[in-house]
């Protein structure tokens, strides 16, 4: 998910590759922004059907070919890069770890725990990139870091290992004191933080609906170490009121398929409020027998946001359409196990010209799902906290934008304290009885240290 993590106008990786554009045709005005006469599908032989529930979409042994294709990209320190030679963030990387094992391959899994626990700053966040294991961006994802709460607890659900949770256990509070840290009075996490420890004030929702998952799982850890976490529990309340209530709090990425469907999978809306959501852009986005484009206004279908949509999908009960969207995307699949990032279908070729690690992680995590494994559970937040109500809506507010972010030019802002009347007063709600409650009882006060 990390293009979507940047606040870039523009269809721009980290390693200045982008995406071959050619529907903007100023002869012909009247046609739809990525959407070209003739859809060229990728050759060879027509798919039949997904096999039907519960049979898998992809057999065991097609799912540890796909882990041993991760193998062969992990580096020799066990950092797993975005492909063969490219640059390493935490997001992806740790995606691919529980990808791999899913896949059986809990030595080269192992190795990435280790990569991670190595590579942690003093301040509990990861390098924004690294290349070979060298720093190629020295800024703070808020995103990338949080994401380690989830990978902990999909991994603790998987094997119950408590030996395990207590050696990261002092990783995952670290980076999610830093997240809350990052938190804007108003709720939503500041997307990135400067190695001079100023934040970025701009926010992004695919970014902090997956933040908020990780809050949760988060708060599921520290039951499971028996350490409260009084600070983060009202982080998540507040960054889901803001998911929930507040869009202008976030950048105007809604050209991004994630944007359109992370708070499903992060949970800030679900059932029929979720399922609205996904009905509501599907046709700007899913191209049939294909999977699902990256951006609206490209044609360019891409194989991890066509996987997370299943996920997505099977959060709201759609389950027969999330299988097929999987089964859609398998033209991808390369005859080693492993995945092309995605298919450019106006100019009929692979783009980029690589097998990237996400994409390939992102098949195997959503199988699981969808076959009912542990990561259906993970991602359905069962045995989690839900976000408690910090906040209540009252009436909108104006609309605002912040555009700043690292490269732009903009000066950023300090980190601030937050206190309760902060959370109470940055936004036109009125603060829920339950944060009342919460905040004058037995635990005491909110103080600034606490996030």
């Amino acid at each position: 998910m990390a293009s979507a993590d940047q606040p870039d106008p523009h269809v721009v990786r980290p390693d200045g590759l982008t995406v071959p554009h050619l529907s903007d045709d100023p002869a012909r005005p009247d046609r739809r922004p990525g959407w070209p006469e003739q859809i060229i599908r990728p050759p060879g032989p027509a798919r039949t059907a997904p096999a039907p529930w519960p049979e898998p979409l992809l057999t065991r042994a097609e799912l540890v070919q796909t882990a041993d294709a991760l193998v062969a990209m992990q580096e020799p320190d066990g950092a797993i890069p975005w492909f063969a030679g490219g640059h390493t963030e935490a997001w992806d990387h740790l995606e691919g770890v529980m990808a791999l094992e899913l896949g059986g391959r809990d030595d080269a899994a192992a190795r990435g725990w280790d990569w991670l626990v190595r590579n942690q700053r003093p301040d509990g966040s990861w390098a924004g990139s690294t290349v070979g294991g060298v720093v190629k961006q020295d800024h703070a994802d808020s995103n990338q870091c949080a994401y380690v709460a989830t990978a902990v607890w999909h991994h603790w659900r998987r094997t119950g290992d408590q030996a395990f949770v207590t050696r990261m256990w002092p990783v995952v509070r670290a980076a999610l004191d830093l997240i809350v840290d990052m938190q804007a009075p108003s709720g939503q996490i500041w997307w990135a933080r400067s190695a001079d420890g100023s934040d970025y004030p701009a926010s992004l929702v695919t970014g902090c609906a997956s933040t908020l998952h990780s809050l949760r799982c988060g708060l599921g850890l520290a039951e499971q170490v028996g350490e409260a976490q009084p600070g983060w529990e009202l982080a998540t309340g507040a960054l889901a009121h803001a998911l929930r209530t507040h869009p202008e709090y976030f950048l105007p990425t809604a050209r991004w398929s994630m944007d359109w469907y992370y708070p499903v999978i992060g949970g800030a809306v679900k059932g029929s409020e979720g399922l609205a959501l996904l009905r509501a852009r599907w046709d700007d986005f899913v191209v049939d027998g294909l999977g699902i484009r990256c951006v609206d206004d490209e044609p360019w279908v891409t194989g991890a946001e066509t996987c997370e949509l299943a996920i997505a999908m099977h959060l709201v009960g759609e389950t027969a359409a999330a299988r097929k969207l999987v089964h859609d995307m398998q033209h991808l699949r390369h005859d080693d196990g492993a995945y092309w990032t995605g298919w450019q279908f106006e100019s009929g070729c692979h783009w980029p010209v690589e097998h990237s690690s996400y994409t390939a992680a992102a098949v195997i995590l959503a199988v699981d799902v969808l076959a009912g494994g542990v990561s259906e559970a993970v991602f359905r937040g069962d045995d989690l906290p839900e976000p408690m109500t910090v906040l209540e809506p009252v009436a909108p507010l104006p609309a605002s934008a912040p555009s700043a972010g690292p490269g732009t030019g903009a000066a950023p802002v300090p980190p601030r304290p937050r206190s309760r009347d902060q959370l109470e007063l940055a936004c036109g709600c009125e603060p829920a009885p339950v944060l009342a409650t919460w905040a004058t009882g037995p635990r005491g006060s909110i103080s600034s240290d606490s996030g």
